[in-house]
Order: structure tokens, then C-alpha cells, then sequence
């Protein structure tokens, strides 16, 4: 009897101490299909089977004797039976532990949490000199972004008036009216130089049109690492219509539909070079678009800037409507006019490129923009939100921080956008009744702690694709409510290196960030503030 249960607790304790969860191989990195690990695998499954069944017939046996009451092997059997199982079960607990901290990934680590690491709870911000920087910001928001505005708003007129007449209407593009997006159009912009992002669609001339390849379509060629992008085609006007003549009527060999182009078959169809596609394609290509539009905003301006008393530059070769205005008296404004294409009848557009943006998606892939509707949600909340809500005065204060650091420490993958949308997700999550002006210290912590939470998990999502919370009155488009959501911080679950960069970013701006509050408060009451041109507010 007892050589049968040495045996049983034998069999036990290798079958634990063989698991390899318990002590997992040093090596772990073998591929599973591996031929001598799997027959060595094998033999070892078939050595247990054996036992197992071995086992099985002495433990049959011995059920058999302990049925005899005059037997006390069996009574012992049940108490020792009792202690292994015990003894099993907490072992298997351990087990269990152990492996979810072995099958926790490296990249996954709480890199906040790091020693010396700070959160926005315990940051320590004195009250007064927050709020004499709060005051400092809604004076500047108040008292000087309507005019830049308004004189932007000129510029792009005069500019676009010109640059239509210099295009050639038969082959260029035809480009329509600006539509003013960001910071500056939304109240929120404190950072000088000031800067204004301007939406200029443009369209193919007849007979020519685009359509349109979603990210999301159900069979749709863009790849999953290019969330938040689309294609966009260069067709004939009408080319997938059947109710054209020249498909049901026969007009001979000499006649030419003017609307389509007769087309056997036999060759793909490319659109002309005038069109802006990517070689042999008939996609349209965004460095295409870009050349094509910096050339036409610079002959543009060589006809109006007699008429002007401030030097316009060229602020960035790569992006096509970067533009530097800089005046006499030494101030500067910057305008971003980039040229997008509009999907459908919406207020989405396909962008050439985003200022905040680093690095652009590579040809043909352009991002899609939602903009216009982030506007309308600003405004949607702005209806219902105290009357001296503190909403944008939190955005405000985190982009001055963003900005200080990055002054610092230099770029990072943090841009404006993903601070606009930590906020947007508060707003959508939280009451109305909480964003008033005295609340503004907590507000801004929240919107701090989940940036820092979206970090440690790599996903922030965009506040309006896949996000059932949008209210309808923003009037969204279905297709992008019902689609999934995009993670804005895809990048950096693909590069870890640029994660860990980020995450330092953010824990030195915490940690900076009462320092830099005071440092420019001090620096105002100096008038130092007034002298420095590339200073915030």
C-alpha cells in the first residue's frame, strides 16, 4: 500500500515540476513545430499514458480491499489522498501566478510606474498661480486670435482668387473655397507664433472624377496598418453608369462619346499626367498634389504680393501651403493651407498631410480628416457646458505644457491632436455640470491622468470613428459610426522605442510642469514675455 502511494505522489510531483509553465525553458524562442521537441513531447505523453494507466489498475485494487471494514489501509488511503490533493491544488495556484507574470510581454510593462515617475494626482500646482495663468490665457484668446482670424481669412482669399487664375481650367484642378479647422477657428490657440490650418478642397476637371476606397470597406485594398486612410481613384465621369448611349446604341466607328473614352479592354486605363496619379495608376498621389499646389500658390503670390506690405516664405518644402507671413514690426503668423479632397457630399476630407504630423503615410494612402465635425462637437458641448466653462482653458493649459517641453526635450510622438482628443473623450464621458470655471485644477488633472492612461495601454482612440457616445446633432456620417475604432497611438505598439520616448516626454512635462507655470507667470510680470517672439501667449 504505501509503495502505491510513493508512486502516486511520484507521478504528481514530476507532472508539476515538468510543466513548463513552472519552470519554462531558457530558451524560449523555438518555434513549436520544432521536430525534436515535438518527439520528444511525444514520448513523454506516451510515458505518462502508461503510468496513467497503471496506476489506474493498483488504484482499482486497492478500492477493492478498502471495501473489507476490517482493513485500515483504506482509511489511511482517504486521509492521505486528502493530503496530496491539498498539496496539489496549492501548487496549481502558484502555478497559475506565476505563469500570468512569465506571460506578461516586456513591452507591456507599467512604464509609469517606474521609481521616481509622477501622475497628475500628485502634482503639485499652486492654486494663485494657476489661476493668474488662467486669466493670462482667456485675455489672449479673447483680445487677439478674432483678429489673426479675420486678416488669415483675407490672405487666403486674395491668394486662392489668384492662384484659379492662374490654373489652366481645361487640365488643373479646380479649387474651391477655404474652410478654417484647428486651435484657431475652435478658441483654443495661446501659442504664438499663431497659427491658422486651412482646409482648400480641389476637384478634377470634366470629365473626371474620384471615387473613394475606405480603410474600412468590406473589401477594401488598404492595409490594416493604414487605419484612418483611404485611396482615392481618378475615373471618367459616369465611367460605372450604363445609362450612357454609347453602351446600348451603335454609333459607328467614327463617332466619340464625349463622356467616355472607348476602351477595349486590353490596357488598364490611366489617367494623364495633368491629373496628379501616381505613375501607372490611377490613384491620385499626395506628392503629386503638393507639387503641384505649392507651384500654384507660389505664382500665385508673385501676382498679389505688390499689393502687400509683409513677406510671405515657404515654412516647409515638404508641405505644400506652409506659409510664414512675417510683418515689418517683426510679428509673425503662420498659415497651413493644405489641399484636400472631399468624400462624397460630407464634411470629411482626404488630407494631403497634417502640420502636427511627423511622418506623412506613404502614396497612395491619404489620412482622412473629421475636422469640420470636432468643430461642431466644440460647439455642440460649448451649448451645454456653464456658461464660463473651463473646457478650453484645460486644453489650453496642456498644449503651453506640451509645448515648454518639447522646447526642452525636443519632439515627440505627442502632438496638439492627441491633447484635443483626451479632451473630447472627457467631455463626451463626464456631465456637463462639472466643467465650471472653479473646477478648472481637477478638470485638468483628469485630462492629464487620461493621456497618462492611454500612454501605459498604447490605444487612444478617435473621439468620433467607432464611438457610439458622438451625439447626433454633430450629424456624423453612419459610416464612420458604425466602423471600428481607430487607435490613434497605433505607432507606438509598433515601435517600442518611440513608446518609451513619449512616455519620458510626458513624465518630464508632469514633473515640469509647475516649474514652467511659475517661470512664465514671473516672466509676464517682467514684461519679458512681450519681448520674446517665439514665446507662448
Amino acid at each position: 500500500m504505501q509503495g502505491a502511494i510513493a508512486r502516486v505522489c511520484m507521478v504528481v510531483a514530476a507532472a508539476i515540476l515538468n510543466h513548463p509553465l513552472l519552470f519554462p525553458q531558457e530558451n524560449s524562442t523555438l518555434p513549436e513545430q520544432d521536430d525534436e521537441v515535438m518527439a520528444r513531447m511525444r514520448e513523454h505523453e506516451e510515458r505518462l499514458e502508461k503510468e496513467q494507466a497503471r496506476l489506474e489498475r493498483e488504484l482499482s485494487e486497492l478500492e477493492t480491499k478498502s471495501e473489507d471494514p476490517s482493513s485500515d489501509d483504506g482509511y489511511g488511503w482517504y486521509v492521505w489522498g486528502a493530503v496530496f490533493l491539498v498539496v496539489f491544488i496549492a501548487i496549481e495556484m502558484c502555478r497559475m501566478d506565476l505563469a500570468d507574470a512569465e506571460n506578461r510581454p516586456i513591452e507591456d510593462e507599467d512604464i509609469l510606474s517606474e521609481s521616481g515617475s509622477i501622475s497628475p494626482s500628485t502634482m503639485v500646482i499652486d492654486k494663485n498661480i494657476l489661476s493668474r495663468f488662467c486669466d493670462r490665457c482667456t485675455h489672449t484668446s479673447s483680445h487677439e486670435n478674432w483678429r489673426v482670424r479675420e486678416f488669415a481669412e483675407g490672405v487666403a482669399d486674395d491668394l486662392l482668387e489668384s492662384l484659379r487664375s492662374v490654373c489652366n481650367r481645361d487640365l488643373d484642378m479646380e479649387v474651391g473655397d477655404f474652410i478654417g479647422v484647428g486651435s484657431m477657428f475652435e478658441s483654443w490657440k495661446v501659442c504664438k507664433p499663431l497659427m491658422c490650418d486651412l482646409l482648400v478642397p480641389f476637384s478634377p476637371p470634366e470629365p473626371y472624377s474620384f471615387q473613394f476606397h475606405l480603410w474600412s470597406g468590406p473589401s477594401s485594398a488598404v492595409p490594416p496598418d493604414m487605419q484612418g486612410c483611404g485611396m482615392i481613384k481618378v475615373g471618367r465621369l459616369g465611367e460605372n453608369e450604363s445609362s450612357c448611349l454609347c453602351s446600348s446604341a451603335n454609333l459607328g466607328d467614327d463617332m466619340l462619346c464625349l463622356v467616355h473614352c472607348r476602351n477595349d479592354g486590353s490596357k488598364p486605363y490611366y489617367p494623364p499626367n495633368e491629373l496628379l496619379c501616381s505613375k501607372n495608376t490611377p490613384y491620385l498621389a499626395k506628392d503629386q498634389v503638393m507639387k503641384w499646389f505649392q507651384i500654384s500658390v507660389t505664382k500665385a503670390w508673385g501676382r498679389i504680393s505688390h499689393k502687400r506690405d509683409f513677406e510671405v516664405t515657404f515654412r516647409n518644402l515638404d508641405a505644400a501651403g506652409a506659409l510664414t507671413i512675417r510683418f515689418r514690426c517683426g510679428k509673425v503668423i503662420v498659415m497651413n493651407i493644405i489641399p484636400v479632397v472631399q468624400l462624397e457630399d460630407t464634411d470629411a476630407y482626404f488630407v494631403s498631410h497634417f502640420p502636427s504630423d511627423c511622418d506623412s503615410s506613404p502614396d497612395p494612402y491619404w489620412p482622412l480628416s473629421l475636422a469640420v465635425y470636432e468643430r461642431n462637437l466644440l460647439k455642440h458641448f460649448a451649448k451645454r457646458l456653464p456658461q464660463h466653462s473651463c473646457h478650453l482653458l484645460c486644453l489650453q493649459i496642456v498644449t503651453f505644457l506640451h509645448r515648454k517641453q518639447t522646447g526642452l526635450t525636443g519632439k515627440s510622438a505627442l502632438t496638439n491632436y492627441h491633447l484635443k482628443t483626451a479632451l473630447l473623450h472627457q467631455l463626451l464621458n463626464q456631465s456637463p455640470s462639472v466643467w465650471g470655471m472653479e473646477q478648472t485644477e481637477q478638470r485638468l488633472r483628469e485630462v492629464l491622468g487620461f493621456l497618462q492612461r492611454s500612454l501605459q495601454e498604447k490605444r487612444l482612440h478617435h473621439v468620433l470613428i467607432g464611438n457610439s457616445k458622438v451625439p447626433k446633432e454633430i450629424q456624423l456620417p453612419e459610416m464612420f459610426g458604425r466602423t471600428e475604432p481607430v487607435n490613434l497611438f497605433r505607432s507606438m505598439v509598433l515601435q517600442r522605442e518611440l513608446h518609451a520616448a513619449t512616455v519620458r516626454h510626458f513624465q518630464e512635462m508632469l514633473k515640469n510642469a509647475p516649474v514652467l507655470i511659475q517661470e512664465y507667470m514671473l516672466l509676464v510680470s517682467n514684461g519679458a514675455a512681450y519681448r520674446r517672439r517665439d514665446d507662448t501667449l
